[in-house]
């Protein structure tokens, strides 16, 4: 080919690199984005304000709101607190009687449950202001009540605030508030779906009641009241592996203290529930899988 030819192809290449520049600048907000300052039990919002404490790559959206990042967050976040695998039943877990064994109070994992509270949450609630083994106040609170300090949807908010969702996520200290907003249509970012009737994909929440409201089925949402939860970020799809075969994984935080990954049966469809509803998983009831709406699967470059 001439030399001609060959200077033409570059300069034509550099100016459509050049254009898709200008054109992903052109996508970045000019101002940090407003988010909703109040999230109520049944799904509805307060007035919108702007958060100081979100970062501005993440309010201005610097990149698309997009599942490769939500699921790599999380993934950070699991290899930060050493990886670790909870498949067994949660109702087999005895609960550790030393606080040295739990990994939200080891030094350097406190502060960062702390940064789950002070990005996820809205600045005026007073979670902002704890870790994970003191108050608002810099108390330090006792093992026996770290329940009152539970950090799960804090994670889920956090992950959700730094990918850039903005003001299509109900960031909650609650699991529910986001359950029901996406199961009512008061969020427009978030729609529930029965897990009989919808295969996660990566980036989605799939969601349980916690306790006494493991009694809580896709058909009893919205509830007008808030309920414990817990609600996990799908990371991996479509696996053929140990324990389950078929199989889906999901990130959740406060999973035996720290931020743990969870494998979860599916059928061959990538199902985590049969068509009545009924989960696959012997742990887990699953009442709801919420879809996140985002503008892409992945960064434009991913990461090049």
């Amino acid at each position: 080919m001439p030399d001609s030819h060959i200077f033409r192809r570059a300069a034509a290449t550099a100016a459509l690199l050049a254009l898709a520049a200008c054109s992903s600048q052109q996508s970045v907000r000019p101002y940090p984005a407003r988010t909703p300052n109040a999230q109520y039990a049944n799904g509805t919002t307060g007035p919108a304000g702007y958060d100081s404490h979100v970062p501005d790559f993440a309010t201005r959206n610097f990149e698309p709101f997009n599942r490769q990042d939500v699921a790599a967050i999380a993934l950070r976040e699991w290899r930060m607190f050493g990886s670790p695998v909870s498949d067994d039943d949660p109702e087999d877990r005895p609960e550790p009687t030393d606080a040295a064994l739990k990994p939200e109070r080891l030094p350097g994992l406190w502060q960062r449950v702390g940064e789950y509270w002070w990005i996820g949450q809205d600045p005026y609630e007073t979670e902002v202001g704890w870790t994970g083994k003191t108050d608002s106040q810099g108390t330090r609170f006792e093992i026996e009540h770290d329940g009152h300090y539970a950090w799960s949807a804090a994670f889920i908010s956090y992950v959700m605030r730094v990918a850039g969702a903005n003001d299509r996520f109900p960031y909650s200290p609650n699991h529910s508030t986001y359950i029901n907003a996406a199961a009512s249509g008061q969020s427009s970012g978030v729609t529930a779906h029965d897990p009989g009737t919808y295969a996660p994909k990566i980036g989605d929440l799939i969601c349980v009641g916690r306790g006494r409201s493991k009694t809580v089925t896709f058909s009893m949402l919205p509830t007008s009241y808030g309920f414990p939860a817990h609600c996990g970020i799908v990371s991996a799809t479509n696996q053929n592996a140990q324990p389950f075969g078929h199989e889906l994984s999901i990130v959740g935080g406060n999973v035996d203290d720290a931020v743990a990954l969870t494998h979860v049966p599916t059928d061959a469809n990538g199902m985590i529930a049969d068509g009545l509803g009924h989960s696959y998983d012997s742990r887990y009831p699953w009442c709801a899988v919420l879809e996140v709406h985002y503008d892409a699967d992945q960064e434009p470059d991913s990461g090049m």
